[in-house]
């Protein structure tokens, strides 16, 4: 699961969150590893990202926040969403790390569905 944020100050922000808490961000996000209960890699991770509060990456939700769910079949997903009467937002979009489709919840809540390349850590 990814999440992602605005911030008026999205540099200070991060750095904020490096001293208080130890997050260092780079080119504007995080990357948290996952592990299972004996500190084994397992794959997969958990992102944050924090983007200019004029950043048009999250429309077309107003929200200030946008979150990103790691999806296994993202075509047959956004297929049975469509079917349940949830429209995807533009086309798939595909790169070297995954395959993306968006929808917006009934609250106007931008949703990301992501399906990794590779889903090693």
């Amino acid at each position: 699961m990814e999440f992602f944020f605005k911030a008026r100050d999205p540099q200070t922000l991060m750095d904020w969150y490096e001293k208080h808490l130890g997050l260092k961000f780079q080119h504007g996000f995080i990357e948290l590893k996952w592990a299972d209960e004996k500190g084994n890699k397992t794959p997969g991770s958990t992102t944050i990202a924090i983007f200019k509060e004029d950043s048009a990456h999250f429309k077309p939700s107003e929200k200030s926040y946008m979150i990103n769910l790691r999806v296994a079949d993202l075509r047959a997903l956004l297929a049975e969403l469509q079917e349940n009467g949830v429209a995807p937002l533009g086309e798939i979009e595909e790169y070297d790390f995954g395959r993306f489709g968006r929808i917006m919840d009934p609250e106007g809540n931008k949703i990301e569905l992501w399906e990794p390349v590779d889903d090693a850590p």
